[in-house]
C-alpha cells in the first residue's frame, strides 16, 4: 500500500535533512566535488518536491487552505531554489579555482548561504508538517488521498536524466 502523498513529502523532508547534513560535512572537509555533487544533487531533489507540492497539494488544497499560506509557502520556494542556485553556481566557480585562499573563502560562503537555508527549510517544513500535510489528510476523501499519494509519488520519482537511478 503507498504511503499517503503527505507522509510520502514528509519523509523526502527527512531525506533532504540528511542530504544537507552530507553538503556541510563536504564543505567542512574543503571537498569541492563532493559538497559539488551532493548540492547539485540537493538542488534538483528539492525542485521535485517542490513542483509535488506546487502540481499536486496545493491545488488539492486550494479551497481548504488561506490563500496567504499557499503564497508563504511558494515565496519559501522561491527563496530555497534562488539560494540553491546561486550556491551550486559558486561551487561549480570553486571548482575551477587552484588558490587555497580564494577556496577557503568560497567555501565559507557557502556553507553560510547553506546554514540560511537548512534553517528556513527547517521552519518551512515544521509548517507544511503540521499544517497543509495534516489537513490533506483531514479535508480530503480516501480516493482524493490516493489520486495525490500516486501524483505526489510519480513526480518525486521523476528525476532528472542527470541522475542515475542509484543516486536518487
Amino acid at each position: 500500500m503507498l504511503a499517503t502523498g503527505s507522509q510520502r513529502l514528509a519523509d523526502d523532508h527527512v531525506a533532504a535533512d540528511k542530504l544537507l547534513k552530507q553538503i556541510q560535512a563536504a564543505i567542512n572537509n574543503g571537498d569541492i566535488s563532493s559538497a559539488y555533487e551532493k548540492l547539485d544533487l540537493f538542488w534538483a531533489k528539492l525542485a521535485v518536491h517542490i513542483r509535488a507540492e506546487h502540481l499536486h497539494l496545493f491545488p488539492a488544497l486550494k479551497s481548504s487552505v488561506g490563500e496567504n499560506v499557499i503564497t508563504q509557502l511558494r515565496a519559501d520556494h522561491e527563496f530555497f531554489m534562488r539560494e540553491l542556485a546561486n550556491a551550486v553556481e559558486a561551487m561549480r566557480t570553486l571548482s575551477n579555482v587552484a588558490d587555497q585562499a580564494v577556496i577557503d573563502k568560497g567555501l565559507g560562503i557557502v556553507s553560510e548561504r547553506m546554514v540560511a537555508v537548512e534553517q528556513k527549510l527547517a521552519a518551512h517544513n515544521q509548517r507544511e508538517e503540521s499544517g497543509v500535510y495534516r489537513l490533506a489528510e483531514t479535508v480530503l476523501d480516501a480516493d482524493e488521498q490516493a489520486e495525490l499519494a500516486k501524483e505526489i509519488n510519480r513526480e518525486l520519482e521523476n528525476r532528472p536524466p542527470r541522475f542515475g537511478a542509484n543516486v536518487w
